[in-house]
């Protein structure tokens, strides 16, 4: 049972956004395809255990000391905690002397370095609220495209080839869980950090960035309207005129939660809606107006 659902990081909700409107630099949009995996590869991992009957917190951002920690997935047992960081790396890596790098031989973060800090400071923060319940940590490798030579076998390291037989184990665990744990899960949670500090946000201005409706489904802006419909050139979709605004202004009140949002603004944020009653219409349907002048606007 999930405690605690995964929620698509704000970085890369920003970053999806972006990567339509706006032109990444180089390094952004290696930003944007490290998140993108990894994500994926996290939303892979939570499809595997999904069914399992314990608790299961995803997506933890937590202090302990001066510390800031973040927890892929932690599952609730009977008789322990397993911390477990989910990495959609590819290709071929060696992990050999506390060195974790490609096998052409540029060094990558450490990720069992990362993972046993994880583990120190989780540990910490239970012993400071009378919990004492022991934790295994693992890292679990998810994607079928990666291969890791080490020197000798590390019990903590899950390879793409061992995933079934590790989920396997999980379902057979014993998930008979007591009040205590109950308080554990609830205290974890409480103590979530909602805004990562961590995040970078490319800079972005409205002036900067591309108007027009986009396609739902390729992301195209190579769209037609009629009176009800919007259609994209490039590959079919159709979509409702006020479902495809709306997702649009989610969109613009996403990247300026501040900006007020007024006819004329979502007129020329979507851009190919042909009259601006047609946005005055939808936006009356769906927010609350404030005021009644040239100057009104809807929240």
């Amino acid at each position: 049972m999930f405690k605690k659902t995964r929620p698509i990081p704000f970085e890369l909700i920003i970053l999806r956004i972006l990567s339509n409107r706006s032109n990444l630099s180089d390094k952004e949009k290696l930003q944007f395809s490290n998140i993108e995996k990894g994500f994926e590869g996290e939303v892979k991992f939570d499809a595997l255990i999904e069914h399992l009957d314990t608790l299961v917190i995803n997506d933890l951002l937590l202090e302990a000391g001066d510390t800031l920690f973040q927890i892929d997935t932690l599952i609730i047992f009977y008789g322990k905690i397993y911390l477990i960081d989910v990495k959609n790396y590819e290709g071929e890596y060696c992990y050999e002397s506390d060195m974790f790098k490609t096998i052409s031989g540029s060094e990558k973060k450490d990720p069992m370095l990362q993972l046993n800090r994880c583990h120190s400071a989780l540990r910490q923060l239970l012993q400071k609220h009378g919990y004492t319940l022991p934790i295994d940590s693992f890292l679990v490798f998810i994607n079928p495209e990666f291969t890791l030579f080490q020197p000798s076998h590390n019990p903590q390291i899950v390879l793409p080839t061992q995933v079934n037989s590790y989920i396997k184990k999980l379902n057979k665990m014993t998930s008979k869980l007591s009040d205590k744990h109950l308080k554990i899960a609830d205290l974890l949670v409480s103590l979530h950090k909602t805004e990562n500090p961590y995040a970078r946000i490319p800079k972005y201005e409205y002036d900067t960035l591309r108007k027009g409706l986009i396609c739902r489904g390729c992301h195209s802006f190579d769209i037609s309207v009629s009176r009800t419909r919007v259609t994209c050139k490039a590959c079919g979709c159709e979509e409702r005129v006020e479902s495809a605004v709306l997702r649009n202004v989610e969109e613009l009140r996403i990247l300026f939660p501040e900006i007020r949002l007024t006819t004329n603004l979502v007129y020329e944020w979507c851009k190919v809606i042909p009259s601006n009653k047609t946005i005055r219409r939808i936006l009356k349907h769906n927010f609350k107006a404030v005021g009644n002048t040239k100057e009104s606007y809807y929240e």
